[in-house]
């Protein structure tokens, strides 16, 4: 049985995103070469590595025992490339990171944009993933570092303070539900007509999930990808939204910000991986750059 970095790359890459097609193009292979390998790589074990589905593809029980041992095999080879340092200026190193909505954004504005420039041979590949998801990534090695709130479980990953997400609600200043409040919990904004995020967004799932707790739903009047997107439509009064504080603060004057009551609004995000000590020299670059 052999098979090569290509093969044991392409195949880390579309178990990890449940889809031959974005594995391939993360691989810059076209889909029938990528399929082809994958195919190559069954016969060759004599037995089904993916399990073939409506919505993609999940790992069989051979095809888990491959994944690990694909990750640690990327992982030598990003290890590899730090440990040679000058020697290997040919190499180029991956650091997989996952954060939520409110860490990603913060990210994108300093933190991320300054590492990469000054860290030409690490590039990132960042994912926006609800908080569980990313414990779960980080717990199982599927990311190298995650950004996540407290609540979903970190207890058993190390942990670094990151910083305090506050979720606030936004209108219109003359939207006339919210007339004369300055703060207000979820249940008393459920009959509001809210803007919301794309489907499966990491926040719009969490606000969702507290809305059904309630017994409620929210009336979504229309999604759009990403946080200016919904500020822009919330100024010019299609409905309300619920929003990271950072998001509102870089929002028009003429947006109204109201403070969310409810416990779950107020997180606090950790940096966190399965042991900071282990870390590729690359992702422990990115760690302290971040923590």
């Amino acid at each position: 049985m052999r098979f090569d970095l290509t093969d044991l790359r392409l195949f880390l890459l579309v178990a990890e995103r449940g889809s031959i097609t974005h594995g391939a193009e993360l691989a810059g292979l076209a889909l029938a070469s990528a399929s082809a390998r994958i195919k190559g790589m069954e016969e060759r074990l004599g037995a089904t590595l993916l399990e073939r589905r409506r919505r993609g593809v999940v790992p069989t029980a051979a095809g888990q025992a491959l994944l690990h041992h694909a990750r640690a095999i990327q992982n030598q080879i990003e290890a590899m490339a730090g440990d040679l340092g000058a020697y290997a200026g040919g190499l180029r190193a991956r650091v997989r990171l996952m954060a939520n909505t409110a860490a990603t954004a913060e990210l994108l504005r300093d933190s991320l944009p300054a590492f990469l420039v000054a860290h030409p041979g690490i590039d990132i590949d960042l994912d926006e993933r609800p908080s569980h998801e990313i414990v779960e990534a980080v717990a199982s090695g599927a990311a190298d570092l995650g950004i996540a709130a407290t609540w979903a479980g970190l207890a058993h990953l190390e942990q670094k303070p990151f910083f305090i997400d506050r979720l606030v609600v936004i209108a219109a200043r003359n939207w006339p539900g919210l007339a004369g409040l300055h703060s207000a919990s979820l249940a008393e904004i459920l009959g509001e007509s809210f803007v919301g995020l794309s489907l499966g967004h990491a926040l719009q799932e969490h606000i969702t999930r507290q809305a059904a707790r309630l017994g409620g739903h929210l009336h979504i009047r229309i999604r759009v990808p990403g946080l200016d997107n919904v500020c822009r439509l919330v100024v010019q009064g299609a409905g309300i939204a619920i929003v990271p504080e950072s998001a509102a603060r870089r929002s028009p004057r003429t947006l109204r910000s109201l403070r969310l009551t409810d416990d779950w609004a107020t997180r606090q995000l950790n940096l966190c991986a399965r042991s900071f000590e282990e870390l590729t020299p690359q992702a422990k670059l990115l760690a302290a750059a971040l923590a």
